[in-house]
């Protein structure tokens, strides 16, 4: 297993292009992202073929139901041998206890991780869904929902990365997507923050995206990244 903290978020349409991209890079160097559009078009296969040479896998498929299809669907992602997997925290405390328990019985159990708010949530998101208070108090209440129904950590903006990791202790996992290295595009991301601003603040691990992905030499661009985290 890669001790990395870098996360490479495989947004691709296609398992080619996915394998292709991630054919780059070290699976020593990085773990891999899965989400929605890839799963759904290429299914369980992806994840197998990444899985085989070696990278781990945070299948991100943002769980949220009631909390018998919530479990079955993390025990399916289990046995497909990812290292992470997530649930919305909005789920409630009975979705996500359903799910950490759905896992109890692996030799080598995936980290299940919370969803709190999306990182392209803003203020002007927040009011419209109806939700009261601030976005940070919001992110606090959820992670604390998710330590009380034992789950390994959350899905957080790397902006609300201190305030969590003040709450929580180290093993506490802290995954910050909107990841920007100094001088790249925010793209649809609102809540950003470069890779050493993140480690600084708290993260875990970091979820980056196309800073990596659409560079021209993807593997010299996570070396970059890694040389600023050092």
């Amino acid at each position: 297993m890669s001790d990395s903290k870098i996360i490479v978020a495989l947004d691709y349409p296609t398992m080619d292009a996915a394998i292709s991209l991630a054919e780059q890079l070290d699976p020593q160097r990085c773990k891999l992202k899965i989400g929605k559009e890839l799963f759904t078009r290429s299914g369980p296969v992806v994840v197998e073929q990444l899985s085989n040479v070696g990278f781990d896998i945070f299948l991100d498929l943002k769980y949220h139901d009631i909390p018998t299809t919530v479990a079955k669907a993390c025990r399916a992602a289990a046995d497909l041998g990812v290292w992470m997997m997530n649930v919305h925290t909005l789920g409630g405390p009975a979705m996500m206890t359903a799910a950490r328990e759905a896992l109890a019985g692996y030799d080598q159990r995936p980290l299940l991780i919370g969803v709190t708010l999306l990182t392209s949530m803003d203020e002007s998101t927040f009011r419209q869904i109806g939700l009261t208070g601030t976005i940070q108090d919001t992110v606090l209440r959820l992670a604390k929902l998710a330590e009380q129904s034992h789950l390994d950590g959350v899905v957080c903006s790397a902006q609300e990365a201190a305030l969590l990791r003040a709450q929580h202790e180290e093993k506490f996992q802290l995954v910050t997507p909107g990841i920007r290295p100094a001088n790249s595009d925010v793209g649809d991301q609102h809540r950003t923050m470069t890779p050493i601003e993140a480690i600084t603040a708290g993260s875990s691990y970091l979820v980056i995206g196309r800073p990596i992905t659409s560079a021209k030499d993807p593997m010299l661009a996570l070396e970059a990244i890694e040389t600023s985290l050092k």
